[in-house]
């Protein structure tokens, strides 16, 4: 089979090379092209590197075209993997550190909340224009496979503002399967799950062993496992309130609800810092930034160890491979994908984009009618449906007055700020991300004179209730140097 794939934001090195490792594990897969493209220089050489290494140790005769270049990277692609973080570091630390100085306590900050919202505004423009060269130069027809975040509003962005097919995948269902099934005390394989919902606020509405409906059980099998008692705490008291657990972490979830993250008096009755993604103030901040500052410690290493091995034994959960695999070969997979509501979930906004099961082959993505969610669920999701299309709106239109309705409506944004200060934090975050957003250079100016006279006088390095130190590279070499030696 000869097609071409397209990867934007490639210089996500380990991401890039785990969904390539995917891809070329299927054996009619061998002959296809392989572009890559990011703005990093640096990083797509790296990334080039690692992967050719890999390639040409499978005796493939694949050469991956890498180039800053766009349009030359999409030219007559079939599927376009979308996997980019618009700003970088430096932008997602102004979505968590000002909206913190404010007193809204993120996690994550990359799907709702202060910082996803955001995020949005930087993503969407620069999806459309994906878009626009994916409609101008690459095959015709062709899908984009979504993996930025957040990734609801930049899938629903790409399908009614830029004409693309695109279907959004995150792997929030499978983590969340694996941990049931363990709950349970069962195989992962003799579990079945159907989830349904929006994009890491999907919950688990069948769990089937054998054919009996273990949903009624659950409960009581996260209560009697001290583990899951410590790190899922939000996630355990929303399945004891609402009767369903959601597929997002601790953490995640906690900032996409208004009733965990409010009081810094009471986070830490919620969350567990044993890992930052059971709820650490700005935890995945921290972790990606020590993660980039040890990356050319572990570049070398990566290079030193045997090249990745194409196999099906090798190849992840992750859905894009099944996917290009089920349209290219005809072969039936299933999986949970991200889509336009038509109709599929009834009782939340058609037009929103909904997480939900799907079928994959040779005929296209099949989507089946779940019907109504539980009323509980649904009514979580629907208000964070309202801010995800105003957010999508106002990033669209560059429209100020949207945006702010956004911030206003987000369940945690709103539960903790004054409208108010809702507007001067807006402000604050637009002048911070002034080079990322030309969709609002007209209220740029104003912005800038309303903080000459803030309306509130906010918390100058405030760290948060649960904010971790952010690692040095001298402070990680010492520990993984100390950690040798415990294992040795």
């Amino acid at each position: 089979m000869a097609f071409k794939v397209t990867f934007i934001g490639a210089g996500s090195v380990g991401f890039t090379r785990r969904l390539l490792t995917d891809l070329l594990s299927v054996p009619e897969f061998h002959d296809i092209q392989v572009s890559f493209t990011d703005i990093s220089e640096p990083n797509l050489a790296k990334v080039t590197e690692l992967c050719q290494r890999d390639i040409d140790h499978n005796g493939l005769g694949i050469r991956i075209e890498a180039t800053t270049d766009r349009r030359q990277a999409l030219e007559g692609a079939r599927y376009v993997i979308v996997c980019v973080r618009i700003g970088g570091l430096e932008a997602f630390r102004s979505d968590i550190d000002i909206p913190l100085k404010y007193g809204v306590d993120q996690c994550v900050g990359d799907t709702l909340a202060a910082g996803g919202i955001m995020y949005a505004q930087r993503g969407i423009p620069a999806m459309l224009d994906f878009c626009r060269d994916v409609r101008e130069v690459a095959e015709p027809g062709a899908r984009i496979l979504n993996y930025a975040n957040p990734n609801a509003m930049m899938t629903w962005a790409a399908n009614v503002y830029g004409g693309v097919e695109t279907i959004g995948l995150c792997h929030g269902v499978q983590g969340g399967h694996h941990q049931i099934a363990k709950a349970l005390g069962l195989p992962k394989e003799e579990v079945d799950i159907v989830c349904a919902g929006i994009n890491h606020q999907t919950w688990y509405i069948e769990i089937r062993h054998r054919g009996e409906d273990m949903t009624p059980k659950l409960l009581a099998a996260y209560e009697a496992d001290p583990e899951l008692m410590q790190t899922e705490k939000v996630r355990i008291d929303l399945l004891r309130r609402f009767g369903y657990y959601s597929t997002e972490s601790n953490g995640h979830l906690s900032e996409y609800v208004p009733w965990y993250r409010t009081d810094p008096e009471l986070l830490n009755d919620w969350i567990d810092l044993g890992s930052w993604i059971n709820g650490e103030t700005g935890g995945y901040l921290r972790v990606t930034t020590e993660g980039r500052n040890w990356f050319d410690e572990e570049f070398p290493r990566w290079l030193a160890e045997p090249p990745q091995r194409y196999a099906p034994e090798e190849r992840s959960e992750e859905h894009g491979s099944w996917i290009i695999e089920g349209l290219e070969t005809g072969r039936c997979y299933r999986g949970h994908f991200n889509v336009m509501n038509r109709g599929y979930i009834t009782n939340l906004m058609d037009g929103c984009v909904v997480e939900l099961p799907g079928y994959v082959d040779g005929s296209g993505i099949s989507i089946p009618v779940v019907g109504e969610l539980p009323d509980g669920c649904a009514a979580i999701c629907s208000q964070s449906i309202w801010v995800q299309k105003l957010a999508v709106e106002a990033a669209v239109k560059g429209d100020l007055r949207l945006l702010r309705q956004a911030m206003m409506l987000d369940p945690l944004t709103g539960a903790v700020l004054d409208p108010r200060a809702i507007d001067q934090m807006v402000d604050e975050m637009l002048l911070a991300n002034e080079a990322l957003l030309p969709q609002y250079a007209g209220v740029m100016a104003e912005a800038r004179k309303r903080l000459e006279k803030p309306w509130m006088q906010t918390r100058e390095g405030y760290r948060g209730a649960a904010r971790l130190h952010t690692k040095t590279v001298e402070e990680q070499r010492a520990e993984r140097a100390l950690q040798q030696i415990k294992e040795d």
